[in-house]
């Protein structure tokens, strides 16, 4: 009788969280300022001209729409700094570098992940991009990286 309950309680949980939801596709470029317009041309999307420098991960980023901010975004993100592992991916050539989804509780999904044999490749941080709401990073065994945002 006692299982009854939790596996209740467990699935009225899960009823209650949201399902993740796709919020970004980044690409890595050497330079924002040289490509957003092109990029947004290329996409019949907007950029408002903004970049963020976000020092705890070594970025700058910029987000084109297309449509209006409710839908998702395309984000480019170029190295800010020496150390930046962007570098890295830029020296392969850049392109898509990751796909965002956000999620009600990043610490749920990172378990999730971890059962899921993914590599969590950068613990929960604040993110400057966010407003502070916190980022983490995974690598899954398919070779795609991951960037989890909490609601």
């Amino acid at each position: 009788m006692a299982e009854d309950v939790k596996v209740k309680t467990e699935s009225q949980s899960l009823a209650a969280a949201k399902p993740a939801s796709f919020h970004h596709v980044g690409f890595a470029v050497a330079s924002i300022e040289k490509l957003a317009a092109g990029f947004a041309r290329s996409l019949g999307a907007h950029w408002n001209g903004e970049i963020i420098h976000d020092p705890s991960q070594e970025a700058r980023v910029a987000f084109l729409y297309c449509g209006d901010q409710r839908n998702p975004a395309v984000e480019l993100v170029e190295p800010a700094g020496e150390t930046s592992s962007l570098h890295k991916f830029l020296n392969r050539g850049g392109g898509l570098h990751h796909i965002c989804y956000e999620v009600d509780s990043l610490d749920d999904q990172l378990r999730e992940s971890r059962a899921g044999k993914c590599l969590v490749v950068k613990n929960p941080l604040p993110a400057v991009a966010f407003g502070g709401r916190r980022i983490a990073w995974i690598y899954t065994p398919e070779k795609l990286l991951v960037e989890y945002l909490e609601r």
